[in-house]
């Protein structure tokens, strides 16, 4: 893992532009990049962490001239202390849980997580919290700055804050809602996407029979008559041919006829023309609450 980062990174991760972290730099020495041989600027983690820190507390009002000067203990006490703030896009909390995925600090990561969720509520929270930090990580994997153990560390976090949630959501099927049938492709082992497809469905009213990744599609066929579900939801996340992916849909349309399947995750972007009338490309899980979900 490189802990290398160009000040373009830091802008990306920590949404200050790199205009405003140089003249920070410059007035207030708050970072101390260092160079390689070729004489080219880098920082490195603690770097990232501590202008993390300071981001934070900016998006909450804190002057940089006010808290330049304090150490890295110093700005997560006064992180900690924001327990007043009640709008989550502001209040830097992605940031904060990237630390503590840096870190692997799961203190840190349960006392941010469930403040919001106890303010918030556990949807709000999802797309106001999760989704942001789950894109800040997906530019650490680009930029390869974070190891697997990192990933399995924060997902495995969040997957067990999606089971509680789904937990306590009532398992009874109201009158008039329909049944949805969650599966992954043999393929697909990434089951987040999906599980916050199952909560926001259960959250809805509806009954959904999940069963996640590694499900034989000729399983599906046999199962079909019994299960009877009215609506279909799959997810591609992991990386394979398009073909692939459309082979698995004109089979899963085959199988469950006349029934509307949905497919999200990053790789149904790949997915073109030619895919069965019953197959709808879902773009995100906002769109899935939003506008999917109000047809049922």
């Amino acid at each position: 893992m490189t802990s290398q980062y160009s000040i373009k990174d830091l802008e990306r991760i920590t949404g200050i532009k790199a205009h405003t972290i140089r003249i920070w730099e410059k007035r207030y020495n708050i970072l101390n990049p260092k160079r390689t041989n070729t004489n080219i600027r880098y920082y490195c983690n603690d770097d990232l962490k501590h202008i993390l820190n300071i981001s934070v507390l900016v998006k909450n009002g804190h002057k940089i001239s006010r808290i330049a000067g304090l150490d890295d203990h110093e700005l997560s006490q006064k992180i900690l202390e924001l327990n007043n703030i009640r709008t989550p896009e502001r209040s830097g909390q992605a940031e904060t849980l990237i630390v503590a995925m840096i870190d692997m600090d799961e203190v840190k990561f349960e006392k941010v997580l469930n403040n919001s969720i106890l303010k918030i509520g556990f949807e709000d929270t999802l797309f106001a919290v999760i989704y942001p930090l789950l894109n800040k990580i997906g530019i650490l994997w680009q930029i390869d700055s974070i190891t697997p153990i990192h990933e399995h560390f924060i997902s495995n976090l969040i997957r067990q804050k999606l089971y509680t949630a789904i937990d306590g959501l009532p398992a009874e099927r109201g009158p008039g809602n329909k049944t949805f049938l969650l599966v992954l492709p043999q393929w697909e082992l990434h089951d987040m996407g999906l599980l916050v497809y199952n909560y926001l469905i259960r959250k809805k009213g509806h009954k959904s029979i999940f069963l996640g990744q590694g499900v034989p599609l000729r399983d599906l066929a046999a199962i079909n008559d019994k299960i009877d579900p009215d609506v279909l939801v799959t997810s591609f996340s992991t990386a394979v041919d398009v073909e692939e992916m459309t082979e698995y849909l004109h089979k899963l349309s085959g199988f469950f006829p006349g029934r509307p399947v949905y497919t999200g995750g990053i790789q149904s972007e790949h997915l073109n023309s030619g895919l069965p009338s019953n197959i709808h490309k879902v773009p995100s899980a906002l769109d899935f609450r939003d506008k999917v979900l109000k047809k049922f």
